[in-house]
């Protein structure tokens, strides 16, 4: 028998409280334990067993100090200084770059826009300009090379 939610947590609490002290940073420790029982709240009701309600806690436990561990790569990090220049204008476009596109061959020009721009698959890159898909890849190939040349 399942016991209520209040005397699971009670009960186990400090096995996970422990381990995501071990687990995790310092400042993620509270928001893993929340985060835990959250989600352990979430799937209670559909449990059948109760056998291991400890190691199914301790699991979930563990996959959010994963989880905290792998989004702290994409948060900001703090720095001594901001830059002298910003290494885009506001608006999210770099006129250097454009201009650099603008200047490369019209088929690697096409093939460059549709796949970073429009975010399209290679296969679909060749369907628009009437080439292969290898064609496509050189072409995207070709001008991310000049681009790269031009920039330096």
């Amino acid at each position: 028998m399942i016991p209520p939610f209040q005397r699971f947590m009670d009960d186990n609490r400090t096995a996970v409280w422990r381990l995501l002290h071990v687990l995790c940073l310092p400042d993620d420790v509270e928001d893993c334990f929340q985060e835990t029982f959250l989600s352990a709240l979430r799937a209670y009701p559909k449990l059948t067993d109760a056998r291991n309600l400890r190691g199914w806690v301790l699991t979930i436990a563990e996959r959010k100090a994963m989880d905290s561990h792998r989004s702290r790569k994409r948060r900001p990090r703090p720095v001594e200084s901001a830059p002298d220049r910003a290494a885009r204008s506001p608006d999210g476009s770099d006129p250097e770059l454009w201009e650099a596109v603008r200047a490369l061959p019209p088929k690697q020009r096409t093939a460059v826009t549709h796949r970073f721009v429009a975010d399209l698959t290679y296969r679909d890159i060749s369907r628009v300009m009437g080439t292969t898909e290898e064609a496509a890849r050189q072409n995207v190939r070709e001008g991310l090379r000049k681009l790269r040349e031009v920039l330096r």
